[in-house]
């Protein structure tokens, strides 16, 4: 694959939102009527294929569906077992193992992809389907690798179609209510935010020393996409891919583009300067050779990130938290009020104040809750009909690129992908065992500490093998060009 630096947008994430003619994409949308006449396709339908029919996949395409302006034309998956109720909700749909050949034969009859691959294929999915000049929803997180958000935040700006990333509280009322409080000033300037989650909920550490023959419907090779060719085994899928980074991205990928969204979406920050971490996970401290698997997700981690802010008013703490492990708990907070919601939430702490969301950036309420008895601040930014990120999507693929708005454009989801990925990076990192003859660990593991990145470069600056994890090495078949 050619080399070339791809560096962040001239114009950020946060200046995208201010200077856009859309103004304040990441919360506005127009309502199809004020659209007017003619802005529906010629066949009144938007044809979507959906690339990734089981699991997920069902889920999305029976939202799109629900539009009475959708077409769900084409279906493909590489396993015919997780297709079934796809292929029987949309018979007239056609059927394919491989998306690079559907996209070649269907052309002509689609407007729009959905992509709800493991993460694996994300990037390499989007890319194709936008280069044909496809509208493109993609599921959370936009990309398995650093290099490939970077990629595809230059694509947005190249293909002009409309593109959103498949994290539902963006379109969510809550959120935006999280925003008003914030802009108020009634918490102050915010210098540390905490999120955690309930993840992992998959099997994790699962060995992989039997074996096993590929079902007859699963086209294995299709499903490992650009990922290094490995025998066939059980404890990969359906759906425990997540807790293997050559095809998932392990907690922090499958849940923080839910719970840090508001995080992204409120504060003036882009890109990280440093990150550090720390991780549980047995296979480091066992003998059995079938537990030495270091492409294996931790068991749970703590990820710190420092964000310089975009006004230059200090930096912002980031920290995250996973597998059972919680920040500590707000002294704010009384004997049996909830911290977030069962699967995690986020949490403000500014000059003057804490505010608190539930994941999606549901529920926002400050702290103590009952400061939230008097609270009485207006309601200024625009909500989406319904909370519905998929048909804002919809809606804005017949709109056309320009004229319609999505919460999680490409441009916004890019970088924010990005960051999550830089904390994937430090795992890895952390994990990685440069020196395996060392007697003493801290010799061993020298990815341990704390580590600089280099935003416009994509690079990490005192640690040099961390940049193996910031773009992987793509099988032959699979590639990701501009």
């Amino acid at each position: 694959m050619e080399e070339k630096k791809i560096t962040p947008n001239a114009e950020s994430r946060r200046d995208f939102l201010k200077t856009s003619s859309l103004a304040a994409t990441s919360f506005f949308i127009v309502p199809r009527h004020v659209l007017g006449k003619g802005f529906i396709a010629p066949s009144d339908k938007l044809n979507i294929a959906g690339i990734g029919a089981g699991g997920k996949g069902k889920s999305d395409l029976a939202s799109f569906a629900k539009s009475p302006n959708v077409n769900i034309v084409a279906l493909c998956d590489v396993d015919d077992r997780q297709a079934v109720d796809s292929r029987s909700r949309y018979p007239k749909a056609t059927y394919y193992k491989d998306f690079r050949e559907m996209l070649s034969k269907e052309n002509r009859n689609i407007d729009a992809c959905s992509i709800s691959t493991p993460d694996n294929t994300h990037a390499v999915a989007t890319l194709a389907a936008m280069q044909l000049g496809k509208h493109v929803y993609t599921q959370k997180p936009l990309t398995h690798d650093i290099y490939e958000s970077r990629i595809l935040g230059q694509a947005a700006k190249k293909y002009k179609v409309v593109t959103q990333m498949g994290n539902q509280g963006g379109s969510g009322n809550g959120v935006r209510r999280m925003k008003e409080i914030y802009d108020s000033g009634i918490i102050g300037e915010v210098h540390k935010v905490l999120t955690w989650t309930n993840r992992p909920v998959w099997p994790q550490a699962v060995p992989t020393d039997k074996t096993f023959d590929i079902p007859k419907e699963l086209d294995f090779d299709l499903w490992l996409g650009p990922a290094k060719k490995v025998p066939y085994n059980e404890a990969y899928l359906p759906w425990n891919w997540r807790g293997w980074w050559p095809y998932g991205t392990g907690a922090l990928g499958d849940m923080a583009c839910h719970i840090m969204d508001p995080v992204f979406r409120i504060l003036p920050i882009d890109y990280p300067t440093s990150v550090e971490c720390s991780l549980a996970g047995t296979w480091a401290f066992t003998l059995r050779p079938q537990d030495d698997n270091p492409d294996w997700t931790p068991f749970s981690s703590s990820i710190h990130l420092n964000y310089p802010r975009k006004d230059g008013k200090g930096d912002i703490k980031l920290s995250w938290y996973d597998g059972g492990i919680l920040p500590e708990l707000p002294e704010e907070l009384l004997p049996g009020e909830s911290f977030g919601n069962s699967d995690g939430g986020v949490l403000f702490i500014g000059t003057k104040g804490k505010l608190m969301a539930d994941c999606y950036g549901a529920n926002p309420r400050l702290l103590p809750l009952k400061a939230n008895e008097t609270l009485n601040i207006p309601e200024t930014i625009a909500r989406v009909p319904n909370e519905d990120h998929y048909l804002q999507w919809v809606d804005a693929c017949i709109a056309g690129h320009g004229k319609g708005i999505t919460s999680s454009p490409f441009e916004y989801a890019a970088p924010f992908a990005e960051s999550i990925l830089i904390g994937n990076l430090a795992l890895r990192s952390w994990m990685l065992r440069d020196n395996p003859s060392a007697k003493r660990s801290s010799e061993r593991y020298n990815g341990r500490k704390k580590l600089y990145y280099d935003a416009p470069n994509m690079k990490i600056t005192n640690y040099d093998l961390a940049n193996q994890f910031v773009k992987r090495d793509y099988r032959e078949g699979w590639s990701l060009t501009l």
